[in-house]
């Protein structure tokens, strides 16, 4: 088997992701929607951030205490719940919208309520891949979770671009709560004397304070979450700024499903790119920023719709190495008991700054022009990636990062 898929080589892995690749359609087949709902009921790239907003300030609130409660418990349980929780939110909304009664505040409230469940699914999901494979073989799974995550947003998002204009975005948030049993299926069935379970927290202590004391003790994790804070505000609100920019420069806000989706492809091929390697390194983390920034210039003042399409394919390549590369070395360097606190800090860092940073895209968009609603988070990201990378070179010497890459070269070859 391929080395990019290496951790296909395990039942309850290759189970896990085929349940989460049909999962995932749906979920990105419902965001999509509701962003063009909340669009076509207002007219405002705002509203559409502060929906966004809604969604993922649970995260930024709980996630922290959510990964202690993941790291403690059994985590196939917890997102058998939490996958449960999220389908009844779909099927509650698409009833709603289908009897005539979806308006801004419904729409709001049941944002809401998709955050708080969300906030404690993150770390137990991610948290439990883990399980699924050896030790050897994280790196490896955690990508391979990211592209399937991402490469779910190629049919997703260009399915809800036919759907919506066929048979409305209600039919859209039912389909998403009908595939959440694909998930739930294989959460179920996961064999038990095949998982790799790890060390699980010890009750008592500070767990929170333990997991921001290891952050910020390492000079790469305090650079990947000061990143992926920064960077993740100003960087990674298409869902905010898509819909309007499809609209005024490119023909209509019903291509905006079929940009993501083609965007996803640049996703996927950035996860899987992530996934070959059999050590992730910094500097494939900073390469990820550079391309996404410098493809977000290109986007944003793209001509037409073909040449949008052409950019988004390096945006969503760039995104992709950034997260997938993140997730990978946090899995590489941190103890296994603190697995899902630090992956729920990341959740913290990465969605928790929509709360921000969607509002805020709205607004320049709606205020100052939209294109420069995408630029702008390019010449920040460009920024923060030259400062951070200076900090890393000046900590880290080169034989030190030699010696990381043979110990870990020796350990798969063991």
């Amino acid at each position: 088997m391929s080395s990019t898929f290496r951790s296909l080589r395990y039942y309850n892995a290759r189970l896990f992701f085929s349940g989460l690749a049909v999962s995932n359609v749906g979920t990105w087949l419902q965001m999509t929607a509701m962003s063009l709902l909340v669009y076509r009921l207002t007219g405002e790239a705002t509203a559409v951030g502060v929906t966004l907003a809604l969604q993922m300030l649970p995260t930024l609130l709980l996630g922290a205490w959510a990964g202690v409660i993941a790291d403690g418990r059994d985590r196939r349980t917890m997102a058998i719940v939490t996958q449960s929780a999220l389908a009844a939110q779909a099927l509650m909304l698409g009833t709603i919208d289908l009897a005539g009664w979806a308006n801004l505040p419904v729409v709001y409230a049941l944002s809401l309520v998709l955050g708080v469940v969300n906030a404690f699914d993150n770390p137990a999901r991610r948290g439990l891949v883990t399980e699924l494979v050896p030790t050897v073989d994280i790196p490896n799974a955690t990508s391979l979770n990211t592209a399937v995550m991402t490469g779910s947003r190629i049919f997703g998002p260009a399915l809800a671009g036919v759907l919506v204009t066929t048979i409305g975005t209600a039919w859209c948030f039912i389909l998403n709560g009908v595939t959440f049993f694909a998930i739930i299926f294989s959460l179920v069935a996961i064999r038990r004397d095949e998982m790799f379970p790890v060390e699980r927290r010890e009750k008592g202590g500070k767990p929170i304070r333990e997991a921001l004391g290891f952050v910020v003790g390492r000079r790469d994790m305090l650079i990947i979450y000061s990143l992926l804070l920064i960077v993740s505000t100003v960087a990674f609100n298409q869902g905010t700024v898509l819909p309007k920019l499809a609209d005024v420069r490119w023909g209509g806000d019903e291509y905006y499903g079929f940009l993501l989706a083609v965007m996803s492809v640049g996703s996927l091929t950035g996860s899987l790119l992530t996934a070959r390697q059999h050590v992730v390194t910094m500097r494939w983390f900073f390469g990820g920023i550079v391309v996404m920034a410098l493809a977000g210039f290109g986007l944003a003042w793209a001509p037409n719709l073909f040449v949008a399409y052409v950019w988004t394919v390096p945006f969503g390549i760039g995104g992709a190495t950034f997260v997938a590369g993140a997730n990978a070395i946090t899995q590489q360097e941190c103890p296994p008991a603190m697995r899902s606190r630090l992956l729920a800090l990341q959740a913290v860092a990465f969605l928790g700054s929509t709360p921000i940073g969607g509002p805020l895209t709205g607004l320049i968009a709606d205020n100052v022009s939209a294109e420069w609603a995408l630029a702008y988070s390019s010449v920040i990201s460009l920024v923060c990636v030259a400062v951070a990378g200076m900090y890393w070179r000046a900590g880290v010497s080169p034989v030190a990062r030699d010696a990381k890459l043979e110990d870990w070269v020796g350990e798969r070859g063991s």
